[in-house]
């Protein structure tokens, strides 16, 4: 009898010992929430992940069970489970970063993993950097390095930012109808040190990504803390100098603020001399004002002025009239500031649920000289234009977020709203000359134009199924007042539109993701574009797929490959004799995504990332429908060394190949293969560093178009290539001391 009633406690105790589900929070050594790592239950193999509380739940467990914690960057943890009653707290500690770390949950983001090993192998660094951290983007400058990159992904030339979204901690960079073209996108106010993650998508596939989500976003996400205090000075060819301070304010578990400052200058490699100068202010403050409440803070400022000698055309360099770093017009150039407030707050009603709100005001001035014609349309005083805007941008953004589960059923679910006014006074466009005279405006308004945008989406995981529908909408309200008219009057445009999404993936394993994501995505075109079509093609949508995987074969070996396709109700596309951007009709693209990561060494990275587009446009016949300037294959490759001894290095690689530049492929844009090398060592608090751009003095061209202009003794106007001349052997030193 006494046996028989041992072995019934027993049963019960089994019984409650067992099958229970457990609650807890990961941090990290601040105490501050880690999103998505991995939480793993070696015993019978149940995984899960955090969320962006830190707070995780995980069935199924037994007393003694052994979990594993892991994140990139931070040291695995493991747990033996000791009781249900309390929820645990897991504390990640910052490591040397390892591919072992990774895996493959499913969860939508799993393709940031790969930027999130590049920034850890091999940090940004400098004002292009940050964008060229994403896989397959291209970008171009051709106006003295104060003007905005040019862009290029997904077979597009972007512009300046037309068909890709890009933020930075919320605040959006993408300018609507601005004086130089439509979702100018100018990065530089970003400190490069200060960037901590870069969050990119593909595709117009993401319920809280609006306006000029079509090729993909990208959003730049600040740091909250420092590691250190530091100061930095940096000195290279061409009388280039850069120096960075940061310096911590507040450093706690609570709060956190602090301060950065850049400032650079540069003649570049020009012969007449860019005189480049910009100076960058940034103040942070992060602080947990209750258990529940999280507040951010974030000022910062940025000033830049430049000469340019502008795009050339190739029948003066090969006549010997210039050299290729000469110039026909080295008058152009520029000033642009932009001022920035944004408050971030973070609720916490419980474990499970959440609301983020952001909120900003910015406030931009611009103004641009160029001249892409020379003396096409004015043989006396030359076609130098001027474009220029004062702008006030006021925002908001609002998400509440609510994680479930349920059996074998997991997930969560957002809704979110935005606002967005954008005010732009005095947006110009005139001819000028000598960056003096106004000799005649051909813009000069005011606009003000305002998106509403609201979504509800869901993520729900089965077994090994992810399952993400959600749907988008927006809606603008378009005014402008025409300054160069006698009568007042406001014109006015309305539209809005649905973007429906959905996105599935299958994970088989811990190593392997399969996934399809569709949607439909949008621009929105110019507001002077929208009111002289009367409304027509307002907001051309974008309807794209992408069918792909993602694969760690061995541990410390990460592959990711897609198919994708995209078809645009309406494409924009460069005018080089007027400098501007319009509409030219449909067009298809797809192509081939191709991404490798893999650590062959404890200090050994490879990166390789491939990417092949077929892009045409719909509405003209075969032989005339190229898309003008878009990239049909690019490569980057790079190696990276990380000695614990303090030494680091790496060699990058990139390739453009040769490229249409007219609808009939009659003038080539010709590509190039650019490689960089960096080395550095480490000891204690200082850091020196060298850097050389164009490792092999390779002459090539970053920006091309094809042009008609005329030189000023030409009686006749040529259309060709123009280019702006890509930089020689650049050598720069750095020199940093953390404190």
């Amino acid at each position: 009898m006494r046996t028989k009633f041992l072995t019934l406690i027993l049963l019960l105790l089994n019984g409650v010992l067992t099958g229970q589900t457990l609650t807890g929070k990961i941090v990290d050594e601040y105490q501050q929430p880690i999103q998505e790592a991995n939480i793993l239950n070696k015993t019978n193999n149940y995984l899960t992940y955090s969320n962006e509380t830190g707070s995780f739940v995980i069935e199924n467990c037994s007393i003694g069970d052994t979990l594993q914690v892991s994140f990139i960057s931070l040291q695995t943890e493991y747990v033996v489970i000791e009781r249900f009653d309390t929820p645990l707290t897991i504390t990640l500690f910052e490591k040397s970063v390892s591919l072992e770390e990774v895996v493959i949950s499913p969860r939508l983001d799993a393709l940031h993993i790969i930027t999130d090993i590049d920034i850890q192998t091999q940090p940004v660094n400098s004002s292009q950097d940050i964008l060229r951290k994403v896989p397959g983007l291209f970008i171009g400058q051709h106006a003295g390095g104060g003007k905005a990159e040019q862009i290029f992904l997904r077979g597009f030339d972007i512009d300046h930012g037309t068909d890709i979204s890009i933020t930075v901690d919320g605040l959006p960079v993408n300018m609507v109808s601005h004086a130089h073209g439509q979702g100018y996108a100018d990065l530089h106010f970003a400190i490069p040190e200060t960037i901590q993650k870069i969050d990119f998508g593909k595709g117009p596939y993401y319920q809280d990504k609006g306006n000029f989500t079509t090729a993909g976003y990208v959003d730049f996400i600040t740091k909250e803390k420092l590691d250190n205090s530091s100061i930095k000075l940096e000195v290279g060819q061409f009388d280039t100098y850069r120096i960075l301070g940061m310096l911590n304010l507040a450093k706690g578990k609570k709060h956190n603020a602090y301060i950065a400052t850049e400032y650079l200058s540069s003649d570049g490699y020009f012969e007449s001399p860019q005189n480049f100068s910009r100076i960058n202010l940034m103040g942070k403050y992060t602080g947990n004002l209750s258990p529940k409440d999280k507040l951010g803070i974030t000022l910062s400022h940025f000033d830049s002025k430049w000469d340019a000698s502008g795009q050339i055309p190739q029948r003066a360099v090969d006549s010997g009239l210039i050299t290729r770093f000469g110039a026909i017009d080295d008058t152009e150039g520029g000033t642009t500031s932009r001022s920035n407030l944004l408050v971030s707050h973070h609720k916490f009603i419980n474990n499970n649920a959440s609301i983020k709100s952001t909120a900003y005001i910015s406030q931009y001035d611009f103004e641009l000289y160029s001249n892409f014609t020379f003396f096409l349309g004015d043989s006396l005083n030359g076609d130098q234009i001027k474009q220029k805007e004062n702008r006030m941008i006021y925002g908001f953004n609002s998400e509440y977020f609510q994680s479930f589960s349920k059996g074998n059923i997991s997930g969560n679910w957002q809704a979110g709203i935005s606002l967005r006014n954008d005010q732009s006074k005095d947006n110009e466009l005139s001819y000028t000359a000598n960056r003096r005279e106004t000799l005649e405006q051909i813009q000069f308004g005011g606009i003000n134009e305002t998106n509403i945008g609201a979504y509800l989406g869901t993520t729900v995981d089965i077994n090994q199924w992810t399952f993400n529908p959600s749907v988008r909408v927006d809606y603008f309200d378009f005014q402008y007042n025409d300054q160069l008219v006698t009568a007042y009057e406001t014109q006015n445009q309305s539209r809005a539109i649905i973007s429906p999404k959905f996105n599935i993936l299958y994970n088989p394993s811990r190593h392997l993701q399969l996934y399809l994501k569709t949607g439909r995505g949008f621009h929105s075109n110019d507001s002077r574009v929208v009111l002289a079509e009367n409304g027509r093609q307002i907001l051309p949508a974008a309807y794209g797929l992408d069918l792909g995987y993602i694969w760690k074969p061995t541990p410390k070996m990460l592959l990711n490959m897609a198919y994708w396709h995209l078809f645009l109700e309406q494409e924009f596309v460069y005018v080089g004799d007027a400098g501007i951007v319009e509409p030219s009709g449909k067009t298809r693209r797809q192509g081939l995504d191709f991404s490798f990561r893999y650590q062959a060494l404890p200090w050994l990275f490879w990166n390789l990332d491939a990417n092949y587009t077929l892009a045409r446009s719909v509405d003209e016949s075969k032989g005339e429908n190229y898309i003008p300037l878009a990239p049909d294959f690019t490569l980057v490759s790079s190696l990276n060394l990380m000695f614990e001894s303090g030494i680091y290095g790496s060699l990058n690689v990139r390739h453009l190949a040769n490229r249409p530049a007219n609808e009939d492929n009659s003038i080539v844009a010709e590509g190039y293969t650019i490689t960089d090398l960096n080395v550095g060592y480490q000891w204690k608090k200082v850091s020196f560093g060298v850097q050389i751009q164009n490792l092999f003095n390779t002459e090539w061209n970053e920006t091309q178009f094809a042009t008609e202009s005329r030189l000023s003794f030409e009686t006749e106007p040529v259309e060709e290539i123009h280019f702006t001349p890509g930089t020689p052997f650049f050598l720069r030193a750095s020199l940093q001391y953390d404190f």
